[in-house]
């Protein structure tokens, strides 16, 4: 029994380690309900109804999430940005754990645009010509707080026809970095065995 208390303790630390809130409060869900049975269990009844509290708080805010409507905008980035460059600045230590910003020259690139959610800007793209119908693509960065896939599925899928109507069929991004990997793969993005850049393994999607 005492197992299930040191579980349920590790279970909400992690869940407060956490920068997505829905991830947080789903993992501070089940940290709950693991201290809900541990109560229970020891007999120790304040523990056990200070969690179903808990856990009410938490499935209430889950619901209201998944009701919200969630609007979305692109946001042409403009030459010689500031506010692109306190951006990149602020952010500057997370997005260094996926790309590579140094070498992106924004104010000659094809395409670049934030992504508002809710009017707030979450994410930047940018993307330069590879070659006649295939946009490379710079940085594809979203916040923190904002990584739960919306804002990628939004953009691969809801604006596909941005990329189309400046001629753009494929885009395609490089990478060595795992988790960037594996949110390329949910985007719906295929590893190309063909193609490298430095060592950096190419991952491929046709619109």
């Amino acid at each position: 029994m005492e197992y299930i208390g040191y579980l349920a303790s590790i279970i909400i630390l992690i869940s407060l380690l956490m920068s997505s809130v829905k991830k947080l409060r789903w993992i501070n869900l089940f940290g709950s309900l693991t201290f809900v049975i541990y109560g229970i269990l020891i007999k120790a009844y304040p523990v056990a109804i200070l969690n179903i509290g808990t856990v009410g708080i938490n499935i209430y805010y889950l619901i209201k999430m998944a009701n919200k409507q969630t609007f979305f905008k692109i946001l042409e980035i403009e030459q010689n940005s500031k506010y692109f460059e306190y951006f990149l600045q602020y952010y500057q230590f997370d997005i260094e754990k996926y790309l590579d910003v140094l070498t992106v020259d924004i104010d000659n690139a094809d395409i670049s645009f934030y992504i508002l959610r809710d009017l707030i800007p979450a994410g930047v793209f940018v993307g330069s010509r590879y070659n006649q119908d295939t946009l490379k693509i710079e940085i594809d960065y979203v916040s923190p707080a904002y990584r739960d896939f919306l804002i990628g599925k939004y953009v691969y899928s809801q604006q596909k026809q941005l990329f189309l109507s400046k001629g753009f069929s494929n885009l395609i991004t490089f990478t060595n970095n795992q988790n960037h990997k594996s949110y390329l793969e949910k985007m719906g993005f295929i590893k190309s065995e063909s193609l490298k850049q430095d060592n950096l393994d190419c991952y491929k999607i046709s619109l």
